[in-house]
């Protein structure tokens, strides 16, 4: 069945995995880790304290689909979607959004940096962080045009900030040091 799948078909499945859809084909994406699950708490944690109490909008983490175009829906790690386009908002799918967030994964870390950077400029998605765990590092994207340039490179001791909402940033010490914390004192080592 794989190239016949329909939207309405993906859309419809009932699964809290993390299966994206291009051209018909479903895409299972690898269960993330659980370091990589406290960086997308800790984040989605940070970004909804800053705008909730401002009324800027709503962030969600995955496994919510987000729409691209017609044939393709990514599954954001974090997701963020400005009050004045909540018309946007489905329960099943987002379409697009003003912000997205990807946690690089181990097993493709080119699919953050190169496919999905792509996607999402095409897409027009104003802004872009790639958070990498093996770098230590946050790169925050902006749009220009139908491409992303860098607003910056964040490593330790620094603070990422976004073009699009004034006041947020992430110190990114602090950040990976709160996900080490979590993930060690449950974590079984792996």
């Amino acid at each position: 069945m794989q190239g016949n799948w329909t939207v309405d078909q993906y859309l419809r499945l009932e699964t809290n995995h993390f299966i994206e859809f291009h051209d018909g084909v479903l895409e299972f994406l690898p269960a993330p880790t659980e370091f990589h699950q406290f960086l997308v708490l800790s984040l989605c944690t940070r970004i909804n304290s800053h705008i909730t109490s401002r009324g800027l909008g709503i962030a969600l983490f995955g496994p919510l689909p987000l729409r691209l175009n017609d044939q393709l829906y990514r599954v954001p790690d974090v997701m963020f979607m400005a009050t004045e386009h909540g018309f946007r908002r489905h329960n099943r799918f987002w379409d697009g959004a003003d912000l997205v967030m990807e946690v690089v994964n181990t097993d493709d870390p080119n699919r953050d940096f190169e496919e999905e950077r792509a996607d999402y400029a095409s897409a027009g998605i104003p802004e872009y962080w790639i958070i990498d765990p093996e770098r230590r590092e946050i790169t925050v994207l902006i749009l220009k045009g139908n491409r992303y340039a860098e607003r910056g490179i964040y490593a330790t001791r620094q603070r990422a900030t976004s073009s699009l909402l004034k006041g947020f940033a992430v110190d990114v010490s602090k950040l990976f040091k709160a996900a080490d914390a979590a993930w060690k004192s449950g974590g079984s080592g792996d």
